[in-house]
């Protein structure tokens, strides 16, 4: 079973920011890292589900003429949504994924400290409904904390795998530290061919 609405309720009830997301250094450095991890200059519109207080959400502004972000925690959204409020780009929503999966197509998913969090069928069906938003040639970005938590159903390098096996996904970086895994992948064309690296579509390699 997925880990329950509560637990996510409970942590928001205590905190405004229950991970401390806006002031630790690790987690700003993972950030900067997930950002930089990013193969394209400019995306067109960007969807960020676990949005918690919109941290990452403010980086993914400066790279994205669009970023849809969403969170099923009402506080959550509400504090990401004051934080954003300066960004004309960014829309900020109340979902609950999968079940709420928004409509329209994306050229950037970006998966950062959530999908521990899914039971193995409802992680099929996120990683599912996640690859067929994405436009051939666009990004996913997954980023996993990589320790044992009892809410956690998996830990980093577990998932690692699950989502490079993915059907249509080609990984393009695969970064690890102890603490955390960080993975870029590109969504290949109809005819299977992989998205260009940085180097190749700037005709370098």
């Amino acid at each position: 079973m997925s880990t329950p609405s509560s637990y996510f309720e409970d942590m928001y009830r205590e905190s405004a920011d229950p991970w401390h997301l806006a002031e630790r250094w690790y987690e700003r450095r993972k950030y900067d890292l997930t950002v930089a991890s990013l193969p394209r200059r400019r995306y067109r519109r960007a969807l960020e589900p676990a949005c918690s207080v919109g941290e990452l959400t403010l980086r993914l502004a400066e790279r994205c003429d669009e970023v849809l972000a969403c969170d099923r925690v009402a506080s959550a959204v509400s504090t990401a949504t004051s934080r954003t409020a300066h960004l004309p780009q960014v829309t900020v929503r109340q979902l609950t994924l999968p079940q709420e999966w928004p409509t329209g197509s994306f050229d950037l998913v970006v998966l950062s400290e959530v999908l521990y969090y899914f039971d193995p069928d409802t992680l099929d069906e996120v990683l599912r409904r996640a690859t067929a938003a994405l436009e051939p040639g666009g990004t996913l970005v997954t980023a996993h904390w990589n320790h044992p938590v009892p809410e956690h159903l998996c830990t980093g390098d577990e998932l690692a795998g699950v989502v490079a096996s993915v059907p249509g996904l080609s990984l393009l970086a695969d970064h690890r530290e102890d603490d955390f895994v960080l993975q870029t992948f590109g969504r290949r064309s109809p005819d299977g061919a992989p998205p260009l690296s940085p180097a190749a579509a700037e005709g370098l390699a």
